[in-house]
């Protein structure tokens, strides 16, 4: 692809925007809602279950077979719902900036509950429709612009919401979210149809069943299945407890931390999948998965010296700066290899079972990460973040090898 297709392809502006509308409900319904509680003077306790409206993002999986199935009278089978989960998005921001936190707890949070199932709903379809619309060789691109898209609306939605409440309101804030969520709908409008599929699911049962019995009919799916789980695992447990070791072990300031995650991790992260991209389009997706898979491993490394160096300002954006970077690669690249094994029969259903898994990995590292640093001290334990993303390249090499992707699709 050269630059002037890149920027002139319309599914790629597309997968921008759409990445855009995933990222935007994140913090508006986490960080900033919380924000706004504590600004409000609500309790503690009240606060503190904003963290269950998460939940449905984990188990997304449960009705993506009906978005599968079932296809609205417009816009096709994707972009049908696309359009009407954005704007069911966009209308319930605008009606949680007519509420008052103090008097309609309540009712905030249950309007906030049913802008999580909703949003979950978008990733859904959206998911599936970056995983259809792709060919092969665009998809390590699409991940890297969908990623850019995601984070540059998580900081809109967060920091620069917090900033825009400052000085104009909470109210005005919600108001100026929901109108930007709206706005997006009207790309979904324009944007291009994704490819006519044959045979997709004619019954609920089929959607439900058939796309975990194509998953595990596959050659080798239960090394591809632990591969998923495994592949970011070292990196995920090197940051489940990042800011406890930054800020309580180091004693960095909250402005230091801020300033390191929130500037130079962000751009970090945005280049190296940006750059990830750029590099898949030339790259096969096995070298790919294989060469940011060791960078990701080794920058882990630079944890281990600021552990032993102690704080040191410039050390730390380093660190982070160099993680956040390899990362980006390595995410890039590993969701193109999980778009490559879904069937666009059932990509709703596939690509969202197939996300599950891979968040279990993180879910994972949270606990075990406690344990390690418990028994072992911040230094060893950033030398196990290193090790444990080896698994990952083991059975990388193993599918190479034995199951034969080299040769596939799912393989470049």
């Amino acid at each position: 692809m050269n630059k002037k297709s890149f920027i002139q392809d319309p599914k790629i502006f597309a997968i921008l925007v759409l990445g855009s509308s995933s990222g935007l409900p994140l913090a508006l319904t986490g960080s900033t809602l919380q924000a706004w509680f504590t600004q409000s003077g609500v309790s503690l306790m009240t606060i503190g279950t904003l963290s269950l409206l998460g939940l449905p993002y984990m188990w997304k999986f449960l009705w993506a077979p009906i978005l599968d199935c079932f296809t609205l009278p417009f816009l096709g089978r994707r972009r049908g719902w696309i359009l009407l989960t954005q704007l069911g998005l966009a209308g319930l921001l605008l009606i949680l900036a007519t509420l008052d936190p103090i008097s309609q707890p309540l009712i905030i949070g249950i309007l906030a509950l049913s802008l999580v199932f909703i949003s979950a709903s978008q990733d859904i379809v959206v998911d599936a429709y970056r995983t259809d619309v792709l060919a092969p060789e665009e998809r390590g691109l699409g991940a890297a612009v969908f990623t850019l898209g995601y984070r540059i609306a998580m900081l809109v939605s967060g920091g620069l919401a917090l900033i825009f409440a400052d000085y104009f309101g909470w109210k005005a804030t919600y108001l100026l979210m929901g109108l930007i969520m709206g706005m997006m709908a009207l790309v979904t409008w324009r944007s291009p149809d994704e490819p006519f599929v044959l045979a997709v699911p004619q019954t609920f049962k089929s959607a439900v069943l058939d796309p975990f019995k194509q998953l595990m009919q596959r050659e080798g799916i239960v090394v591809i299945l632990l591969f998923i789980v495994f592949y970011k695992i070292g990196d995920a447990l090197a940051l489940s407890l990042m800011s406890n070791f930054l800020l309580s072990t180091l004693n960095f300031t909250l402005t230091e931390v801020g300033i390191a995650f929130k500037t130079f991790g962000l751009l970090a992260t945005l280049v190296g999948a940006i750059m990830a991209g750029i590099l898949l389009v030339r790259m096969r997706l096995f070298q790919a998965l294989l060469i940011f898979g060791l960078l990701q491993a080794f920058s882990n490394l630079l944890f281990v010296v600021l552990a032993v160096a102690g704080k040191n300002f410039s050390l730390m954006i380093t660190a982070i700066t160099v993680e956040s970077f390899c990362s980006g690669m390595s995410t890039a690249a590993f969701v193109a290899f999980i778009m490559s094994l879904c069937d666009k029969r059932f990509s709703a259903t596939q690509y969202a079972c197939l996300s599950a898994l891979f968040a279990l990995g993180r879910i994972i590292a949270g606990p075990l990460a406690a344990v390690m640093v418990e028994a072992f001290g911040w230094v060893q334990f950033y030398w196990w973040s290193f090790a444990l993303c080896f698994p990952g390249i083991f059975l990388l090499l193993t599918l190479r090898r034995k199951v034969g992707l080299a040769n596939a699709e799912a393989m470049g």
